[in-house]
């Protein structure tokens, strides 16, 4: 029977514009006789690389291409959320909340901010619907700090 499967690894991955910098970062070669104008030393060998594909790199520091309409549909970048809402969802999975709880606000958790202006921040982030979607992503796949504006 066929089962259905998603990708559930993050990884690394940076869009390949041919130039110097990038073809020495990832050891890449000019392609004499390929299709492909450059190319890549992988796992499996060496493969062919487009400009605009993306260059991924495993946890192992393996490096491969993906090319630019594979990559646009196998992978999302990760939300960005604020550190104080960083804090607060890492908080709630350590005291094993649910999520549900979790984006109502866990009252039990707040007792872990510093101020009550931290409080009213975390709680405003979550209101809007759009926030409480990348809470969730963020939740279940990962996520980056957004970095703070002076």
């Amino acid at each position: 029977m066929i089962k259905i499967y998603r990708k559930t690894a993050t990884i690394k991955a940076e869009q390949f514009d041919g130039s110097d910098e990038m073809r020495e970062k990832y050891h890449i070669a000019i392609g004499s006789g390929w299709v492909a104008p450059y190319r890549i030393n992988t796992l499996e060998g060496w493969v062919g690389v487009q400009i605009n594909s993306w260059i991924a790199t495993g946890v192992n520091g393996e490096h491969w291409p993906i090319t630019d309409d594979v990559f646009k549909k196998s992978y999302a970048e990760l939300p960005a959320i604020p550190k104080n809402v960083a804090n607060y969802l890492t908080d709630c999975k350590r005291a094993n909340t649910t999520i549900g709880t979790s984006l109502s606000g866990n009252i039990v958790l707040f007792g872990h901010a510093r101020s009550h202006d931290m409080i009213h921040e975390i709680l405003s982030w979550l209101c809007p619907s759009d926030n409480q979607d990348l809470f969730a992503r963020a939740w279940l796949d990962g996520y980056v700090v957004e970095e703070e504006h002076d």
